[in-house]
């Protein structure tokens, strides 16, 4: 994924999300410049945009450190908007803060070019066997 040789869901070209520049145990990083089509008309960033790059910094990150033989889902979202974010280019910092048998706990971090921290996102990833409904 990092070497961009593997193609990524429909989902994340649809909503130009990205994919991810780095990654290391309990941890993944990308970068993100906003496309101005993404904007609200003032020049900020949509709140319920930022909660769909949340959810997937959330879910690179808790990838990490899943089970080879499970995948899981997101079964609780919390951004916090913190400033208002423009039209510049973003970098997102995703991290495992504990892991459960059943239970990955992970938080994420929105950062400006300066090191701003613009909105923190939380989730909670359930982790469930391959062919689980």
């Amino acid at each position: 994924m990092k070497a961009g040789g593997i193609d990524l869901p429909p989902v994340v070209s649809t909503l130009k999300l990205g994919g991810l520049d780095d990654w290391g145990p309990g941890w993944a990083r990308k970068n993100w410049l906003p496309s101005p089509e993404l904007l609200n008309i003032d020049g900020s960033m949509f709140g319920g945009y930022l909660a769909a790059l949340a959810d997937q910094i959330l879910a690179f990150a808790a990838m990490t450190v899943a089970p080879a033989d499970a995948m899981f889902r997101t079964s609780n979202l919390k951004i916090d908007f913190i400033r208002v974010g423009k039209a510049e280019p973003l970098r997102l910092e995703g991290r495992v803060l504990a892991k459960t048998r059943s239970i990955i706990h992970v938080e994420a971090d929105f950062l400006r070019p300066d090191g701003g921290l613009i909105a923190r996102a939380s989730a909670q990833q359930i982790i469930v066997p391959f062919g689980s409904p």
